[in-house]
């Protein structure tokens, strides 16, 4: 699932990206032998990095990229070799990296890698002359330069190419962030937030594996898995420093309140999740405390209603899409917020949540929304949809 919102004047941008871990394609297995001696060199750079261990790291081959991830805080580090395919003394190996990052990460990231190898002679030892993405993974914080690390009471901000000083307001905001998510979700969760800063918008594609122009006006990305706590390991919120620096103090807070109510709300969101209530959610918590008023906050939705163009249905996922125009795009943020806000407010904050975790506890899409509505609200689709079209013409019209 995915949403998404642009920079357009005072619009905050926010982005939920739920990914399942991606590794490389697979090819023909060559004997176990050299697999095994593949496995035991990875082996030994795993434990390299571990310890910190720049000439052992150096003796499992080629030292490039070492330095860049001294600073982080690992708590795990492995490698799983998938497949070898092999030319004489010549090796490309398929892998699976996992590591956790300690005091943050439940689980371990998983992400794919393609390293290759050579080895002097019949016989002789592998040694690793590359390690990269794999063709379908992003790459890694590391994999852009060396990682800065800025330790906030709440958070960890990774930064690459970035002053000091950015990573430190960025861990304000994230610390400011987490309290007031904590405050609004009922729900158990690690209260604690991890924060990429790339050196620009091209560094946040390189790191999401897409192009630069799917995220072109997108402030932040939330990564993550869904479908059960056992399966939300390791979020990360991603910044596009280029659209976030548009932001005014404001619109920065929100974005973070935004993606850090992703992070807290993941182990509830499902499949079954319409984007109309996980992003509205976000958008909730993140202006909760801003003091402004639906007006101000809705601009392309509040301008629609006055014109008389009342949306007559709840934003679709649809509307969420990357296609979608920024108006669009914007008004479909704004109608989720509304209808959130529109529960919080006649049926209050603690059936909010109820009423999402109930949608997000339904196996599939169909009926979800429905059911939740019957069985936390006491209300049908129909009647909640009438309510919240007269929500939008009492206070936006």
């Amino acid at each position: 699932m995915a949403g998404r919102r642009r920079v357009s004047g005072f619009s905050v941008v926010g982005l939920c990206l739920l990914l399942v871990g991606l590794v490389g394609c697979g090819g023909r297995s060559v004997a176990d032998p050299a697999r095994a001696d593949v496995q035991r060199v990875l082996d030994r750079r795993a434990a390299a990095v571990l310890a910190h261990d720049a000439a052992a790291y150096d003796r499992t081959g080629t030292g490039t990229g070492f330095g860049n991830l001294d600073a982080i805080p690992l708590a795990a580090w492995s490698y799983r070799v998938r497949d070898v395919r092999r030319t004489g003394d010549r090796a490309t190996a398929d892998v699976e990296l996992r590591y956790r990052v300690e005091g943050y990460d439940r689980g371990a990231v998983a992400t794919g890698r393609t390293v290759r190898l050579s080895r002097d002679g019949t016989g002789g030892q592998w040694s690793v002359d590359s390690d990269r993405p794999a063709e379908k993974s992003g790459q890694q914080p590391w994999d852009q330069g060396a990682v800065q690390v800025v330790r906030g009471k709440h958070s960890l901000v990774l930064g690459v190419g970035q002053p000091a000083g950015n990573l430190r307001r960025f861990a304000g905001l994230a610390d400011r962030a987490v309290p007031a998510v904590s405050d609004a979700w009922d729900g158990d969760w690690a209260r604690r937030v991890v924060v990429v800063v790339p050196r620009s918008l091209e560094g946040m594609a390189g790191l999401l594996g897409s192009p630069a122009s799917s995220y072109r006006g997108i402030a932040a990305v939330t990564t993550g898995e869904t479908g059960g706590r056992e399966r939300a390991p390791a979020d990360r919120i991603i910044v596009n420093p280029d659209a976030y620096g548009l932001l005014g103090d404001l619109g920065k807070q929100v974005v973070l309140t935004h993606e850090t109510t992703h992070v807290a709300t993941r182990a509830d969101t499902t499949s079954a999740t319409p984007l109309w209530l996980s992003e509205g959610y976000a958008d909730w918590v993140g202006y909760r405390d801003s003091g402004r008023s639906a007006a101000q906050s809705a601009a392309e939705l509040a301008t629609a209603v006055a014109a008389g163009e009342v949306p007559a249905r709840l934003p679709t996922d649809d509307d969420f899409g990357f296609t979608a125009d920024a108006e669009e795009l914007a008004r479909a943020y704004e109608g989720g917020w509304l209808a959130c806000r529109m529960i919080a407010e006649q049926w209050g904050e603690d059936r909010l949540d109820a009423f999402y975790r109930s949608v997000g506890a339904h196996d599939e899409r169909a009926g979800a929304v429905e059911d939740a509505m019957r069985k936390v609200l006491g209300t049908t689709l129909e009647d909640f949809t009438a309510r919240w079209r007269e929500y939008l013409r009492t206070g936006l019209g």
